[in-house]
């Protein structure tokens, strides 16, 4: 039924009206959709899968037991926004949104395999810190990207010069005239997939091949520097620099560059941003700084305010308003246009604040949702090809690094040695990761398939020993030392990992698990809690 301008379902109260404009907007946006398309959406997620929810989207895990158990036994029609409130301002969560957060970003930048060869330019702990560092300020979002396209200076930590930020190109402009460089910039910032057209125009838009090269020339003053260790031919770091460049006809004054047809015709390009003009043709850097222009003109580009915008949409909703989520190009039209339009006028109106962006993300009445498609919704099914009408949550599986800390979580075990020594052992564990979920291309998978190598380092593996061990800090050893009768043990061990209560038929089978055991409730209990571990329910963001 409805009441107002929103769909309600019968016996469903009426939302509190959001706080925040944006908040409101979006839920009039969305539900207009609904009413477009005639579908109801699901009902509303209890507070327990949406906590779990909100922690694993917003620091990367899933909440403790007491966090999870002290959200439910709050009272107040807020405080689901009080809790974002808190994962995003509360000094106790400033590193692990950091952490979370320059993963990500990481991952964006770099790829998750960027600077772990020992050949490579990248290094990616230098990457991990300037990110970590801007999350934990809360920079602005134009303020990063600015940064990121204009650095200059070394890559590894404790280097003089040492700029982290340079990491995001110093691997991309050392061959093929830094066209990874291009590419990458257009793509992760802009949405603009311009690498298409560095060898023909696009058949479907308008992108030509003079805007690749156009937008190319802007990262011909820029080059990466090997250092050596003293003495040596091993390669210590690198510097990322900006340089002179005298063109492909060797005049600084008109530094042009050439690029050949499929025909085989030879054209000339000179810095240009997309749908602009050229800038200042001249190649000396004291004339005219041409990343620095780029970024300037970055700055002033709706494409950057839109694309931030939908790749938080995507990481926080599973779907973007365009797929893929860094493609929005004219041939590719988003599902919710004028949402995406508003929003990205907002973000830029409110400086460019991710953390407020993510809060009328999470506020909002689609994130709310169960992860349900019911009779009323079922043309709303983004896995068969249907537009996300965002009238359910969408399943997803955790990323590696959202498992990984689940599990740290899970296992209730203090953070062991100094931060750097967490950090590596939580790289060994990522690398074991990628190594036993990779594709035949090379990339990295997170999915969970039931292959051997992923059963074994699920099934066996030291964090699933450690969480499951009977220590006195960890799950296990707590719940031993409780005095509460066995199926509130067993709904507790449910409700840590899964946000729910076991049902009849699990308290049941818990019961033939004590049997088995003798009567022993410890080995009972790790066998529970083995399984809740390795099942899909526990690796799906719900």
């Amino acid at each position: 039924m409805l009441v107002g301008s929103a769909i309600l379902l019968p016996g469903q109260a009426e939302a509190q009206t959001p706080d925040s404009p944006q908040v409101a907007m979006i839920n009039e946006l969305i539900e207009q959709g609904w009413r477009d398309y005639e579908i109801r959406p699901a009902p509303e997620v209890d507070d327990a899968r949406w906590c779990r929810r909100v922690y694993l989207d917003i620091l990367g895990r899933i909440p403790s037991l007491e966090e999870l158990e002290a959200f439910i036994a709050e009272r107040g029609a807020n405080k689901r926004a009080e809790l974002v409130e808190r994962l995003l301002h509360d000094d106790r969560y400033t590193e692990e949104y950091a952490r979370n957060w320059s993963t990500i970003w990481t991952n964006i930048l770099i790829g998750r395999s960027g600077g772990t060869d020992r050949r490579d330019l990248t290094n990616r702990e230098g990457m991990q810190k300037y990110l970590r560092d801007s999350f934990a300020a809360n920079k602005s979002y134009n303020r990063m990207v600015y940064e990121l396209v204009t650095a200059t200076g070394t890559t590894k930590p404790g280097e003089e010069n040492f700029n982290g930020a340079v990491n995001f190109l110093v691997g991309k402009v050392t061959e093929d005239d830094a066209v990874l460089a291009t590419s990458s910039t257009s793509r992760i910032f802009l949405g603009l997939q311009v690498q298409c057209t560095q060898c023909h125009n696009h058949p479907f838009n308008k992108w030509k091949q003079q805007t690749f090269w156009e937008f190319n020339a802007f990262f011909r003053q820029t080059v990466a520097l090997r250092r050596f260790v003293d003495g040596t031919r091993d390669v210590a770091f690198a510097e990322l620099a900006d340089q002179d460049f005298a063109g492909q006809a060797g005049n600084p004054d008109d530094a042009v560059i050439f690029y050949e047809l499929r025909n085989g015709l030879t054209k000339s390009a000179y810095p240009a941003f997309i749908d602009h003009p050229p800038i200042d043709a001249r190649g000396r850097v004291s004339d005219v700084n041409r990343r620095a222009e780029l970024a300037r003109q970055m700055m002033d580009s709706p494409f950057l305010d839109k694309m931030i915008v939908n790749r938080m949409w995507a990481h926080f909703l599973g779907y973007g308003f365009t797929k893929p989520v860094d493609d929005l190009g004219p041939h590719n039209p988003p599902s919710h246009p004028e949402l995406l339009e508003r929003l990205a006028s907002d973000f830029r109106s409110s400086s460019y604040d991710l953390k407020e962006l993510i809060k009328w993300i999470t506020l909002s009445r689609p994130y709310q949702l169960e992860a349900k498609i019911t009779a009323h919704n079922q043309i709303d099914d983004p896995t068969i090809g249907e537009t996300p009408k965002f009238s359910n949550f969408y399943l997803r599986q955790m990323q590696a690094e959202q498992l990984y800390q689940s599990l740290v979580v899970a296992s209730q075990a203090k953070a062991r040695g100094s931060y750097a020594e967490q950090e590596r052992e939580r790289r060994r564990w990522l690398e074991q990761f990628v190594v036993a979920f990779g594709t035949d291309e090379g990339d990295e998978a997170t999915t969970f398939n039931g292959s051997i190598p992923q059963a074994l380092m699920m099934f066996n593996g030291d964090l699933i020993k450690r969480a499951t061990s009977d220590t006195p800090e960890s799950m296990i050893g707590t719940l031993g030392a409780s005095q509460a009768r066995m199926p509130e043990k067993v709904h507790r061990l449910f409700m840590a990992g899964l946000a729910r209560r076991a049902t009849r038929d699990e308290i049941v089978i818990a019961g033939k698990l004590l049997n088995a055991r003798g009567g022993n409730q410890t080995e009972a209990l790790q066998d529970l809690w083995w399984a809740i571990l390795n099942s899909n329910e526990f690796i799906l963001q719900h």
